[in-house]
């Protein structure tokens, strides 16, 4: 996914094409790694200025898209710095290795805006964050020298508690589950996304045997890995490993391998599925997850070794993401001033490290903070350390006027809020995130758009200083929230409102309130333990 940049700065990350909503045209355009949520956009119209990006992420994406010229790009290796120029004042790029996927990188500026880290797609486990510059790391919990301004982070799995394996002890459970069922007559692979190479040359390594792919029916995984690791692809279909093609409809056509052997009466093939999206499914965001039973939902997840499910695929945490303990101790080491999550509902603002350091009162009336979201401050220096300033992450726009709606960039009781930001946007701008809109294409961005405008209708309507207080209410600004839009829009259910409320909150770094408990619930618990004291 990908999230626009800052309107003060000259250059966009994964971000291309005529659908970003920001007004000033980028510059520099840079590209962390050739997914497709990554590249959408990306074509010979859309984009009249290079762009940045490594020789094999170049490669996969002409490969892809042979239409784009080569001449369309500048190539920029790992650990390399290149000095862009630009009539706001030159600035420095270097590339480090993202820990995701072949080709794919973290891009460190550092110009007259500041030092800024986005880490694109990235799994920042220790080795990762020591390849940067030392002065931004800090060791044996002394800060660093110098501090990172702002870090554009992969918040993925930012919500998980889960403690994911390593890439390398994945690796060596998927080995095992094969060295286990010696009598697998085929072994499926459901290792045909970009980034899961390093499973498949193990496998090939380990067991001597090339892998199977399907030319026809899996063209682009074929490709894929002609440029990556060519010596082990195959051909031919009696070779016993097979690339699986992962979604959509694993279960359907793992449960017609498997029926298509019991009917047979042959021994059943192997079917072993590396992701870490079966590990930390949410209800509420993942539409895969709605379609797992129950039953393996209670099922006690195992971290050490592969998980066998109901419908007979075997599962193993491989992770090209951090999970939310390798996100803290990140942070931790690289105290950075300000982050910003790069994924949908700014999940970011659920870190503790934000929670704690993150706040609009460290940033003086003079920081050039101000200048990159393109912000005239007019408040003096006791407004702005004001300590009634609540924390502020997602929620200053760059293409909202403020001043012809109620709905406040920042929640507190104060006038303060009126005096931080002084705007001057253009009319008839669709409202965005702090830093744009995060999107998957356009279409998704219409969507999210329109849900947005139904709820800052429906916010309007709040009394927010009940968010400061709503600890001391009767009830929830959710709960009020679905109350005054069911007048409005009878049609959107409470429950839809909720979630994306929920979203809201996040997109403003404010605390999402926790539903206090029906009368109902009440009473019934108090039924109950009126029981077990009579007992």
């Amino acid at each position: 996914m990908s999230i626009e940049m800052p309107r003060g700065l000259p250059f966009s990350v994964d971000t291309f094409g005529p659908n970003t909503t920001t007004k000033r045209m980028k510059r520099h355009h840079f590209l962390t790694h050739a997914h497709k949520d990554h590249t959408v956009g990306i074509s010979p119209s859309n984009v009249a200025f290079p762009i940045y990006s490594t020789s094999l992420t170049i490669s996969l994406l002409l490969q892809r898209h042979p239409q784009l010229d080569e001449s369309l790009f500048v190539r920029i290796e790992i650990g390399e710095t290149v000095i862009v120029d630009d009539p706001d004042g030159g600035f420095k790029v270097t590339a480090f290795d993202a820990n995701h996927c072949p080709g794919a990188v973290m891009f460190l500026f550092e110009g007259r805006f500041g030092n800024i880290l986005h880490t694109g797609d990235c799994r920042l486990t220790r080795d990762c964050i020591h390849n940067l510059p030392e002065k931004y790391v800090g060791r044996q919990d002394k800060a660093p020298k110098c501090c990172l301004d702002y870090i554009f982070l992969d918040c993925t799995f930012g919500k998980s508690s889960q403690r994911f394996p390593t890439k390398h002890s994945a690796i060596r459970q998927i080995i095992n589950c094969i060295w286990n069922h010696p009598d697998a007559p085929v072994l499926y692979l459901a290792c045909d996304m970009l980034g899961q190479e390093e499973i498949l040359l193990e496998v090939s390594r380990t067991f001597g045997s090339k892998i199977y792919v399907d030319k026809a029916t899996n063209l682009e995984c074929f490709r894929s890995l002609m440029v990556i690791a060519p010596e082990i692809v195959s051909e031919d279909p009696s070779s016993r490993f097979h690339i699986f093609s992962g979604f959509p409809r694993l279960y359907e056509r793992a449960s017609v391998k498997l029926a298509e052997a019991r009917s047979k009466r042959e021994s059943e093939p192997l079917i072993i599925r590396p992701s870490a999206q079966w590990y930390v499914c949410d209800d509420d965001e993942d539409d895969y997850c709605q379609s797992v039973s129950q039953i393996q939902k209670q099922t006690k997840v195992r971290f050490n070794e592969a998980v066998k499910d109901e419908f007979g695929v075997w599962h193993v945490c491989y992770s090209m993401h951090s999970s939310r303990e390798e996100l803290e101790s990140a942070m931790r080491v690289l105290s950075p001033r300000w982050v910003v999550s790069t994924v949908p509902s700014c999940r970011a603002m659920e870190l503790d490290y934000v929670k704690k350091n993150c706040f609009i009162s460290r940033f003086s009336s003079d920081d050039p903070f101000w200048k990159l979201l393109d912000i005239d401050m007019e408040v003096s220096s006791g407004a702005v350390t004001d300590t009634q300033t609540v924390t502020l992450s997602c929620c200053l726009v760059s293409d909202v006027d403020f001043a012809n709606t109620k709905m406040e960039p920042v929640i507190e009781a104060s006038t303060i809020k009126k005096q931080l930001l002084s705007l001057s946007p253009e009319k008839n701008n669709l409202p965005v995130t702090l830093f744009g809109r995060a999107r998957l294409s356009s279409q998704v961005s219409d969507q999210l758009h329109e849900r947005k405008v139904v709820h800052s209708a429906c916010v309007e309507k709040l009394n927010l200083e009940e968010v400061v207080e709503y600890g001391t209410k009767q009830e929830t600004v959710e709960q009020a929230s679905c109350r005054s839009f069911s007048s409005s829009s009878p049609k959107e259910s409470c429950r839809d409102l909720s979630g994306e409320l929920r979203k809201l909150y996040r997109s403003m770094n404010a605390p999402v309130p926790r539903p206090l408990p029906s009368l109902t619930e009440l009473m019934n618990a108090r039924k109950r333990s009126r029981k077990s004291f009579k007992l």
